[in-house]
């Protein structure tokens, strides 16, 4: 420091200089801070750009004018439940008792009844015959009535188990519902304990589901991440047109697709393009709405080159006229109509890798996706060939959708435990949402049935 009573004039102007430098790059600093405040607060005006974790806006569109309809549709009216007449006895003005009935209005409201939760005490009856002296007491099958030796009926665990799953309501709310709606009090661990319980009676039927999907000539499969106590994971999902598999594991590694297809799995396998689902030697199916989204994301990328959107109209032509493909003629043999779609299918493949080979091992914006068609080229057009097989991989992004929004909702499970009574409520519920069955139901058929199916 210097001693500004001794120091010179030379010296004092050295100083003073050097404090206007640094009072110039600390106002600069401090315009780029409050730039940035603004900018993450969304500015103060109308003109100012959106803070930069808020998505863009999308691009208006004009509404398309609503095509007439031939007929009304009106709500129809369901069929009532109970019926209550509203009718004058008397004339207010006489004060004499009317005759005759004519309906003039009808309305019908739709009404949740006040329920509240019933505590029954069983008690078993031992009585004695008057002539053999022996005695007797009734034999109760109190299985169908709670799962061992837990004080909560079937049809609570049931609703626990429906609301947890398929309304994914974190276990904090199912208990501040059931007081207030039923009046019930149950404990948070309690109410685990209930979930687990439904899972464990389910567990061998998930077993089932495994074995089907292995059976099944095409499966869908996806995964998504999943935290257990802190740690990443991950659930995948194999699903067919009306089974749903999910299963928990700590590895995105393609051992869990050998794992749950096996060793003998012949079917057809639907995924998108992660190489863990190489595991499987047999056919593959890409899915081509993965695909086109990366297509559409580098259109927008790079708006302003035509090349660039030409090849992509040319590449989404080719799917979509292979998506209307409607087949050989039924006129020929069932050998014949299979060879024809196989050679539709490698026609398709030679247009698609035609399109695709000039921008190959080139330094263009395309060149990527190119190298990524011509490695998986015979597994984008399966689904000619064998029409049972879909071009996308949606049934499998549906099912981890509700995994998705689960995990939102409650974060995580605690516990290899909690993580596969997850696992197998995911299956179980996915499958019935699929078979358009009753979730309650289902739930009580599994926890009252000594042998429950599916």
């Amino acid at each position: 420091m210097i001693d500004l009573e001794k120091a010179s004039r030379e010296e004092l102007i050295q100083l003073n200089s050097q404090l206007l430098a640094q009072l110039q790059l600390l106002q600069e600093r401090v315009q780029q801070l409050e730039a940035e405040l603004q900018s993450l607060r969304g500015g103060g005006g109308p003109s100012s750009s959106p803070p930069v974790w808020v998505k863009p806006n999308r691009p208006s569109r004009k509404k398309k004018k609503r095509k007439p309809r031939s007929h009304g549709f009106a709500r129809r009216l369901d069929v009532p439940t109970s019926r209550i007449e509203h009718a004058l006895e008397q004339c207010p003005q006489c004060h004499v008792a009317l005759r005759g009935r004519r309906v003039i209005k009808a309305r019908q409201v739709i009404e949740l009844p006040a329920v509240q939760a019933q505590v029954i005490a069983h008690q078993l009856i031992e009585r004695t015959c008057p002539q053999c002296h022996k005695r007797w007491a009734p034999d109760v099958d109190f299985a169908s009535l709670a799962v061992s030796q837990q004080r909560f009926g079937i049809g609570v665990q049931a609703e626990v188990a429906l609301l947890r799953e398929q309304c994914r309501l974190p276990f904090g709310v199912i208990q501040n519902y059931l007081k207030h709606r039923f009046n019930l009090r149950v404990s948070v661990g309690q109410l685990v304990a209930l979930v687990a319980g439904v899972a464990k009676r389910g567990k061998a039927l998930v077993e089932e589901l495994k074995q089907q999907i292995r059976g099944s000539p095409v499966v869908n499969g996806d995964e998504t991440g999943w935290r257990e106590n802190g740690q990443n994971g991950y659930v995948w999902s194999f699903s067919t047109e009306r089974l749903r598999y999910c299963v928990y594991r700590q590895t995105r590694a393609a051992s869990v697709v050998k794992e749950v297809l096996g060793e003998e799995f012949e079917g057809v396998v639907v995924s998108d393009f992660y190489g863990g689902y190489n595991a499987h030697l047999g056919l593959h199916q890409r899915c081509w709405v993965d695909l086109l989204r990366d297509l559409h994301e580098l259109k927008q990328k790079h708006s302003k080159d035509r090349g660039l959107r030409k090849w992509a109209a040319k590449v989404k032509a080719i799917y979509e006229r292979a998506k209307a493909y409607g087949g050989p003629s039924a006129k020929l043999a069932a050998g014949e109509q299979q060879a024809e779609r196989v050679r539709k299918q490698r026609e398709f493949e030679q247009e698609l890798l035609k399109v695709c080979r000039p921008h190959l091992k080139r330094q263009r914006m395309q060149s990527r996706l190119c190298e990524r068609i011509e490695k998986f080229l015979p597994e984008l057009f399966v689904f000619v060939a064998d029409p049972r097989v879909p071009a996308d991989n949606n049934a499998a992004e549906r099912s981890v959708r509700e995994v998705v929004v689960s995990r939102k909702i409650s974060g995580r499970t605690r516990s290899a435990k909690g993580s596969e009574a997850k696992s197998i409520l995911a299956s179980l519920f996915g499958t019935w949402r699929l078979q358009g069955k009753d979730f309650y139901q289902c739930c009580l058929n599994l926890l009252a049935a000594k042998n429950p199916t599916l």
